[in-house]
């Protein structure tokens, strides 16, 4: 009798509003490591899937807009904690993809910093952004900003420290996203791991697909406010830009050469904010 046991090889899902549906349309592609070899299976997100999830981030941008930032901070730090807990299995699946060890444990630990950075920033970005405005006469004047929706973003090439450097941002100001990969490793394993820590459902939506085959409907999408283009190649990146106009999203087009280790600032933090000024009579 053989004693040789069979892999369980792993299917990777999507991830729309916390689950893990395989795409609507069945199809799927063939994950290989950078000698060729099979790793997994990853699903082919479509159009279907992506209006799937868009309604998953609008549900659930209101209760998660409406969490004090200082909450919303909290979350963002458990999802650090989580990803140090699986930081081995980050850097197993970087170095399938061609990283040394050393380079992916270096990305993996950035990775993790890159969210207590952005945690660190939720309760601290209004007193930045907002400003208390000096005016004539007896009224007080106050600009707050505010988050402005829900947000497509295209993730870079950098498998893990440039998505989590796309996302953190967006969640950490009060926005929901979704979010279009064409990395299956390691982002669904992030997926697994926002799954499994205190992030409400539907706040970030990871879609594994074709950039080129899910972006315009992306950003054609009427409930869609603002898109992040930072994967987006740019013969690709005008056509989009031209798609957004039609409900005026706001449009975030980074440099193609951004370096994803630099210091993050909090350029990506002010993106996707608006801002709400109001006034009120002094009281006698």
């Amino acid at each position: 009798m053989s004693t040789e046991r069979v892999n369980v090889r792993k299917t990777y899902k999507l991830f729309i509003g916390g689950a893990f549906p395989r795409s609507e349309s069945g199809r799927s592609y063939v994950v290989t490591d950078a000698k060729g070899k099979f790793v997994a299976n990853a699903s082919r997100a479509s159009r279907k899937d992506v209006r799937d999830a868009v309604v998953a981030a609008r549900k659930a941008f209101g209760g998660w807009s409406s969490r004090t930032a200082y909450n919303r901070g909290q979350i963002l730090y458990r999802v650090a904690e989580m990803l140090e807990g699986r930081k081995a299995q980050f850097v197993d699946e970087l170095r399938s993809a061609g990283m040394g060890r050393a380079p992916a444990a270096a990305e993996v630990d950035a990775a993790i910093d890159r969210w207590v950075w952005y945690a660190g920033w939720t309760d601290k970005i209004g007193a930045v952004a907002g400003a208390a405005n000096p005016v004539s006469g007896p009224y007080f004047n106050f600009s707050t900003p505010e988050p402005t929706g829900v947000v497509g973003v295209l993730a870079p090439a950098s498998p893990l420290l440039g998505l989590v450097s796309v996302i953190a941002p967006v969640i950490a100001t009060g926005n929901t996203c979704v979010t279009v990969t064409e990395s299956p490793l390691p982002s669904i394993t992030l997926a697994e791991v926002l799954a499994t820590s205190d992030l409400p459902g539907g706040v970030v939506n990871l879609l594994t697909g074709q950039a080129a085959e899910l972006a315009p409907w992306l950003a054609s999408h009427m409930d869609v406010n603002a898109l992040d283009l930072a994967g987006a190649p740019a013969e690709l990146a005008t056509s989009l830009e031209q798609a957004a106009a039609e409900n005026l999203k706001r449009v975030l087009r980074p440099a193609a050469d951004t370096d994803w280790t630099a210091d993050p600032g909090t350029g990506r933090l002010t993106a996707f904010l608006e801002t709400k000024t109001v006034w009120h009579p002094v009281g006698v």
